[in-house]
């Protein structure tokens, strides 16, 4: 038989209104508090019913993922995540990707609210979910046009951070791979702001032709043009990437072209996915908090689906530099 709000409350030593505030991710929780209805509801597999509220309410309990590309870095942890938040508060999800009509246009898949994973999106991307009439929530990209809840990543900051870490490692040529030709995607925009910020501040200026485009962020664009520039005569002793693919790309380029990363190029990517703890050297990279946007986008997304009219909100994940062996210092 399956567990109710009443055997999880009874496990935890709680009521139900707290559970089911738990369960609902409502503010003014203590820690201590959500962790001790956490495991009851865990030690339990208590899984809210989702047949019953939508039989109630008229909503069809599901939420739906957009992922306009999939060379978003931390695309597969962010839809982990994201599962697990909606779990909580009693929500599916089913994912999309690249769906510029909203939601695949003539499927018309039935949700309650789109959590768009912005990074890389196009602005006409948003604006036809935001014209679809459903409650939209941006994870992920840089500050939009208020018109959508939105956790944002401070790209340009962390871009600063991943530049300054190579600064610090004792780099000086330090060339950018990853603006794009066009300006249709706001992160690279930034990146490419936050690493010029960086050598300014240190009295530098970017290598000629920097930031590098490239047409993606794959494997094989970070191989391209680390390529490129590693056959120069003035190559660079560092390469700053806009993502973690890219840098696994550039590494590899360094490979092929005889140089050892770090000794000779140093490289750090954005992302934090999980083939950079593996690879040898293994990725510097910058984390961003991926279990923060999830979190923080099903809540407001839930809120704005209560509540239609709500003001919008933008919050700020927070981010991490994480030095490994991919930029370790000289000497």
């Amino acid at each position: 038989m399956a567990s109710t709000l009443k055997d999880v409350a009874r496990l935890a030593g709680v009521s139900v209104k707290t559970v089911s505030n738990v369960v609902n991710d409502y503010p003014h929780i203590s820690p201590a508090m959500r962790r001790r209805v956490d495991a009851a509801i865990a030690e339990l597999r208590y899984r809210p019913n989702v047949f019953a509220r939508t039989l109630r309410t008229g909503r069809t309990g599901v939420l739906a993922l957009v992922v306009p590309d999939a060379d978003v870095p931390y695309g597969d942890a962010l839809a982990r995540e994201v599962v697990h938040a909606a779990a909580r508060q009693g929500y599916r999800v089913v994912i999309e990707q690249d769906a510029t009509p909203p939601l695949g246009g003539d499927r018309n898949v039935p949700v309650d609210g789109v959590l768009l994973s912005a990074p890389l999106a196009p602005a006409e991307l948003v604006q036809a979910q935001v014209a679809a009439g459903r409650p939209v929530v941006l994870v992920g990209g840089e500050a939009r046009d208020g018109r959508c809840d939105q956790i944002t990543v401070d790209a340009a900051r962390a871009a600063e951070d991943a530049t300054a870490h190579l600064l610090r490692a004792g780099r000086r040529r330090i060339a950018a791979i990853g603006a794009y030709p066009t300006a249709s995607a706001a992160v690279p925009r930034a990146c490419t702001v936050g690493y010029q910020r960086a050598l300014r501040r240190a009295g530098l200026a970017p290598v000629p032709g920097h930031p590098l485009p490239t047409s993606r962020h794959r494997r094989a664009d970070g191989y391209r043009a680390a390529r490129a520039l590693l056959a120069r005569p003035d190559r660079p002793d560092a390469m700053f990437c806009y993502s973690d693919p890219l840098a696994i790309g550039a590494m590899r380029a360094a490979f092929d072209a005889g140089l050892r990363v770090p000794a000779d190029v140093a490289v750090i990517g954005i992302g934090d996915i999980e083939e950079g703890r593996y690879s040898r050297p293994t990725l510097s990279t910058v984390s961003v908090d991926t279990g923060f946007l999830a979190r923080e986008a099903v809540a407001r997304v839930a809120a704005r689906i209560d509540q239609p009219d709500a003001a919008v909100t933008e919050i700020t994940a927070p981010h991490t530099v994480l030095p490994r062996e991919s930029t370790a210092s000289f000497g």
